[in-house]
């Protein structure tokens, strides 16, 4: 078994496969919010879920967009998940018709606190690791949870060691 930090196992995420999943994200919602299956307004977790969330309710047609600003890392260490910032009262109710969107739920924490206070959103990410997938009705890309996801806000060009020998 090898030693590795737990950004070793990466995940490297590029603007277009972002692109990609995120549009696939939005198939998969489209028709299935309550009713009449349209959903009222799309929420983005900040901050990994406000591209997603853009990308899901500009391929929905849906104009009213919100955030909730929920910080659980600092760096690559996971802390208790806090709201810093609300979406507004008036449009959010118990969730209902609220599709609430975020890039990666990982250990659940951040989707378990938003899901207390909207119980009746419906929550959606791009990529979900085996912990935090039974908070999540739709999601795209499963990885496994010691992977670390690499997503194109986090990355600059350059070169890369490989991942087994040097040559």
């Amino acid at each position: 078994m090898t030693d590795r930090l737990p950004h070793e196992k990466g995940f490297h995420v590029s603007w277009d496969q972002l692109h990609r999943d995120a549009r696939a994200l939005a198939w998969r919602l489209d028709g299935k919010g309550p009713g009449d299956g349209s959903w009222r307004a799309v929420v983005g977790i900040t901050r990994g879920g406000l591209v997603p969330a853009m990308i899901v309710a500009r391929e929905l047609d849906i104009r009213v967009v919100d955030t909730i600003s929920v910080k659980s890392y600092s760096h690559q260490e996971q802390r208790e998940a806090q709201v810093t910032k609300h979406p507004q009262d008036a449009l959010m109710g118990d969730g209902e018709g609220i599709l609430i969107v975020d890039d990666l739920v990982d250990t659940g924490k951040t989707l378990e606190l938003v899901r207390k206070l909207y119980p009746k959103a419906h929550f959606a990410t791009v990529y979900a690791k085996p912990k935090g997938k039974p908070l999540v009705e739709t999601y795209i890309t499963e990885v496994s949870q010691d992977t670390w996801i690499f997503f194109p806000w986090d990355m600059a060009l350059q070169y890369v060691q490989p991942f087994r020998g040097t040559d």
